[in-house]
């Protein structure tokens, strides 16, 4: 039965063999293929992840370089506003932009949890993050504290110079 090549071509058996075994070699090589895109997939996902981290650290430096700005503006605000003795002005602007520090914190570190949430985020990663934050809230605090300095040396120096 299986003397091939004959007269009469391959036997049934031959054939039905050789398709059987073309079909477990592609087979095997759907496998392969279908394990490198899954591979390839969790590769971009964590590639994705740590941008998104990366993007949200940078948000978080600029948040803070911002307020750092806004508190020089104050600053130059309070020297002219005490040159020109007007002391109900400066602490209602010390006050306003206290309050708007501490609502854009409170939101960006809200905006930060969220996506946080969403995206998958590795061990290494979350503790990168929470130390962002960690670092953001004390200086607020502190950013707070100096407002609140610079009123009583708005005050003080009002009393000074009256």
């Amino acid at each position: 039965v299986l003397n091939w090549p004959s007269k009469q071509g391959p036997s049934i058996v031959v054939v039905v063999v050789v398709v059987v075994r073309v079909l477990v070699v592609v087979l095997v090589v759907e496998v392969v293929l279908v394990a490198v895109v899954v591979e390839t997939v969790v590769d971009v996902a964590v590639v994705v992840d740590v941008l998104v981290e990366v993007l949200l650290l940078v948000v978080v430096v600029v948040v803070v370089v911002v307020l750092v700005v806004v508190d020089v503006v104050v600053v130059v605000v309070v020297i002219v506003v005490v040159l020109v003795e007007v002391l109900v002005v400066v602490v209602v602007v010390l006050v306003v932009v206290v309050v708007v520090k501490v609502v854009v914190v409170v939101l960006v570190v809200d905006v930060v949890m969220e996506v946080v949430v969403v995206v998958r985020v590795e061990v290494v990663l979350l503790v990168v993050v929470v130390v962002a934050v960690l670092v953001l809230v004390v200086l607020v605090v502190l950013l707070v504290v100096v407002d609140w300095l610079l009123v009583v040396l708005v005050v003080v120096v009002a009393v000074l110079v009256v």
